[in-house]
This record gives C-alpha cells, structure tokens and sequence, in this order.
C-alpha cells in the first residue's frame, strides 16, 4: 500500500498524483475515491490534471474519456484502458494498492516493443 494523502487534502471533485512504479493519479468524485494510471493510453498526458466529472476522467490534452471505475476508455481517440487500483483510507489517510517502485514486476519484452512501436508511430517515425 503506498500512502497518498490525508483524506481531508483531497476534497470532492479534486485529484492528485502519487509516484509508484508508474504515476497513479487518484481522484475523490463526490466522496467516492478512485485510483488509475495518470499517463493516457492515448498520448502522455497526466490524466489528474483533466476534467472530472461522473465517475469519469477528460484527458485535458486530447478530450479521451476514461471512466475511474473500469479504466476503460469511452471513445476516441483513446482505445486502450487505463489500469485501476484498489483505494483505502484508513485513520483518515488515502492509501492506493499499486506496486511501488522497488517490488514492481519488470514489464514483459513483448509489451515493451508493442509500446515503442506505438510511440514511434505516434511521432511517425514507423
């Protein structure tokens, strides 16, 4: 469990981010608390800093939608989800259940050169 924040620093409709072995951003929609990858399967764009609202996330830079419960995306432009994680408060701290950087599993080879492949496109480059 990696600690975010006091649950009194993160009101409704607010968002942070916390660095585990990927940034994870946390959100607290009307009460309710939610955590998922803060990068867009889309393009990198930090997802906390987009517009909440519903149990849903804009991505402020190109308008992919995610929705905070699954991770996965409502439409275009984005196609792939995003991961979520399990949220805990307990004694009024946020906690995420998310890998920290030391005791992460190393992503597979294969998933790495599916996303440089991704990314090269992106800049077209491929």
């Amino acid at each position: 469990m990696i600690p975010v924040c006091a649950l009194t620093d993160l009101p409704p409709g607010e968002s942070t981010r916390v660095v585990a072995y990927v940034p994870v951003a946390v959100f607290n929609d009307d009460g309710e608390l939610f955590a998922i990858d803060d990068t867009c399967t889309h393009q990198d764009a930090s997802l906390s800093e987009g517009w909440l609202e519903d149990c849903m996330i804009e991505c402020p830079l190109h308008a992919a939608s995610f929705d905070l419960r699954t991770g996965k995306p409502t439409g275009p432009p984005a196609k792939r989800p995003v991961r979520t994680y399990p949220v805990l408060v307990e004694d009024g701290v946020v906690y995420v259940d998310a890998p920290a950087r030391a005791s992460a599993p190393a992503p597979t080879p294969a998933a790495d050169a599916d996303d440089l492949v991704e990314a090269r496109t992106r800049q077209g480059v491929a």
